[in-house]
Parts: structure tokens; C-alpha cells; sequence
């Protein structure tokens, strides 16, 4: 018996975590890489450069394959399924991918599903986008419908004076998705994997806090938040997963609205291993990447239990600090408990660089666990301390 071979499509750190998962099983990861400088490449020593929108090159990455997985959601859905017709096992497949690849796509499954889903319409013009405006109040939410991660694709519209303006979005797409913008109290997420035969486990609901449309820090479990509304989050989350066939890890990002409906409104969808569950590395019994590889394999999935009553994940992006190995020895002494996760990028201002992740042994020293994971994160941003402290948990807003 030879050991799989799973091929990731798409180099970004996502498929540069699942490396050292596929090592310790004992499988071999291949990537196909957007170019000789991608997050992956100096992590797996398969990774080919090619073109994830040509048919072809697909094809080619597949050969030897015994699954084809993703890094992201971008490969075009016509390919997917010319993949599978060739005979490739392609996981999650394009049924299912089509849901996080399109939000017009999702939001009428969800419809369907009868989950907690904003208000929200396919607009062809300005004249729709303004009448649903009028229609929920203002303001609205305008995205694209594919292609926008991180904040972009995404504007909010105050009035149909501003939706006057959206003219060149219509042009470059259409329709486009109009939401109603949701007032909530903080963002949540909820993350399962799923086998092709359909076994599924749940990590615990956890905090989500953004800046500037990117999640910044991770609250695992998520605190005070009602037992019923946790359950039925990760019910949806599990049902989604059933009900649309996905296979492989599966983020479900959530509004919480406390007091009204179930207590939360699903924001969108993700396939694949996610910001909001890189916790998982130190936090849980099993990560995220590892159960990714294991559900797209079907093989059977790994416990999902916490290690410690609070995990705290805490991204950084390129800042002042060019050289980040020169931080290392500052940033390492200043939390030995902290577990540093870098993804061999080079730094610009704004782009994911790394994370931490920070166990606590108390959910009573929430603020301290992230003020010291802050801490480890700021110094390797910035090469030094960093003046300010994050505010308390609770004052968190929307």
C-alpha cells in the first residue's frame, strides 16, 4: 500500500500549513504555484508553476494525483468539472465550491436551507441597487459576487446618491449582491470538516474581531455566548456542510445579533482551511489542516477538543520591520509560550505575514493572553514593543 498523494491548488500559506500535517502522516504534498516566490513553495518541494485559470495546466497537476484540493476558491467552476470528468477527484467539488465561489450562489442556498440569512437581492443596475436601498433603508452592503476576499469587493452605500456612483462596479460585473447592512454586536465563526461519506466533526464557535475588512484576532471558544446560540450556529454550519456536499474544512462566518431570530445571521462561506481557524495549530487536539487532508482523503476525522480554556490567534501584516528574523530573539523572549507562525513572504505594508497563537489557562485572563500574543505579533511587525494594548474583549464593536 503507497501513500496518498494530495495536490493543493494555489501556493498562498494555507497550502504552505497543510505541509507540515501531510509530512507527519506520512503523505505527499504537491502545490501548483502562482509563481517561484509564493508562500508554499519553500515549504513543499513539488511545486510547479502554472496557471490555475488554464484548463490544461490542471490537467497536467493532476496527473499522479490520488486528490486535488485548493489553497483557494478561484479556479473557474467550468474547470472543476472538466476535471471531474476526466476522471480526477477533485474535493471539495464544483457543486459544492460553487457556493463559496459565488454569493448570489450562496445566498439563495441558504434561502433554501431556511438558515438565517440579511435581506438581500441580485442587482443588474444602479436603478435595482437604489430600489433595494429604498426598500431595507439605507445603508446597504454592494459585493461582488466572486472574486473579493479580505474587505475588497466589497462597498457600503449610504444612499442612492452613492449608488449613483457604482456605475463602473455594473459594468465590470453584473448582477451584483445587495445586502442589507446587519448591526451586530461582534463577528463569530463557525468551522466543521466533512468526509466524502459524509462523517463530520465541529470545532467550538469562536470570536472573530476585524480591522479594516481583515480578521485580526481569533477568540476560541467564544465567550458568553448563550449555549443555544452556539449550538445552533454549529448546527448550520454541519448542515450547510451536509446539505450542499462540501468535503474538507468548511468556515462559516456569522453576524451575532443577540435577541433576534437565532441569535446570529451567516455573513459568507468559505472551503478550505481559513484565517479563523489557524487557532486550531496549538489550540486543538487537531488542527484545521490536518483534518482538512484527512476529510478530503476520507479518512476518518481527528477530535476537535481545545487544549486550554481560551486560545487566542493574533495575525500581523507587513509594518515598519523588513527583517523579521531580526525580531525574533526580542519578540520569542518576550512570550515563551507563544507559538509564532510565519509564511515566508516578503513584507508589505497590509499583507498577511504571519500569526500567533497563544493558549491561556484561565478564561478569566482573556485580555492578558491577547495583550502578550499582541505583544509577540507587534514586536515581529514592527521591531519593537508595541506602545498600545487592545481594548477589553467586551468593548469590542461592530
Amino acid at each position: 500500500m503507497t501513500f496518498p498523494v494530495i495536490g493543493v491548488v494555489g501556493g498562498g500559506q494555507l497550502a504552505r500549513m497543510m505541509a507540515p500535517a501531510a509530512t507527519a502522516l506520512g503523505f505527499e504534498l504537491r502545490v501548483l504555484a502562482e509563481g517561484d516566490d509564493v508562500s508554499a513553495v519553500s515549504a513543499v518541494s513539488s511545486s510547479p508553476v502554472g496557471d490555475y485559470k488554464d484548463l490544461q495546466t490542471l490537467l497536467e497537476f493532476s496527473e499522479g494525483l490520488d486528490v486535488m484540493t485548493f489553497d483557494h476558491e478561484h479556479v473557474p467552476t467550468a474547470h472543476l468539472r472538466a476535471l471531474q470528468e476526466a476522471g480526477v477527484n477533485v474535493q471539495p467539488g464544483p457543486d459544492a465550491l460553487v457556493h463559496a465561489q459565488d454569493k448570489l450562489v450562496m445566498r439563495a442556498a441558504i434561502d433554501r436551507l431556511e438558515l438565517p440569512n440579511p435581506a438581500w437581492a441580485s442587482v443588474a443596475d444602479v436603478a435595482a441597487l437604489v430600489s433595494f436601498g429604498e426598500e431595507t433603508g439605507w445603508p446597504v452592503v454592494l459585493k461582488t459576487p466572486r472574486g473579493g476576499y479580505d474587505g475588497k469587493g466589497v462597498r457600503i452605500i449610504s444612499s442612492a446618491e452613492e449608488a449613483a456612483e457604482t456605475t463602473e462596479w455594473f459594468e465590470a460585473m453584473s448582477p451584483l449582491l445587495a445586502e442589507a447592512k446587519v448591526d451586530f454586536t461582534r463577528e463569530l465563526s463557525a468551522l466543521v470538516a466533512r468526509t466524502p461519506d459524509g462523517e463530520a466533526r465541529a470545532w467550538p464557535v469562536v470570536h472573530t474581531i476585524q480591522v479594516d475588512g481583515v480578521c485580526d484576532e481569533v477568540i476560541a471558544p467564544a465567550l458568553d455566548i448563550p449555549v443555544e446560540v452556539a449550538a445552533a450556529a454549529e448546527d448550520a454550519a454541519l448542515r450547510i456542510a451536509q446539505e450542499l456536499g462540501v468535503t474538507g474544512v468548511l468556515a462559516v462566518e456569522l453576524f451575532e445579533t443577540p435577541g433576534i431570530g437565532s441569535g446570529f445571521l451567516i455573513n459568507e462561506l468559505a472551503m478550505r482551511p481559513h484565517n479563523t481557524g489557524h487557532w486550531t495549530q496549538d489550540g486543538s487536539v487537531t488542527s484545521q489542516f490536518e483534518q482538512h487532508l484527512r476529510a478530503v482523503l476520507n479518512l476518518p476525522l481527528g477530535a476537535t477538543d481545545v487544549l486550554g480554556p481560551v486560545v487566542v490567534m493574533k495575525n500581523f501584516l507587513g509594518g515598519d520591520n523588513q527583517d523579521l528574523f531580526s525580531a525574533f530573539p526580542l519578540a520569542l523572549a518576550s512570550e515563551p509560550a507563544a507559538k509564532v507562525h510565519c509564511y515566508g513572504k516578503s513584507v508589505r505594508p497590509g499583507r498577511k505575514i504571519g500569526h500567533v497563537n497563544l493558549v491561556g489557562s484561565s478564561t478569566t485572563e482573556v485580555d492578558s493572553v491577547r495583550r502578550r500574543a499582541g505583544t509577540v505579533a507587534g514586536i515581529l511587525r514592527d521591531g519593537r514593543v508595541p506602545v498600545e494594548e487592545p481594548p477589553a474583549i467586551f468593548e469590542e464593536k461592530a
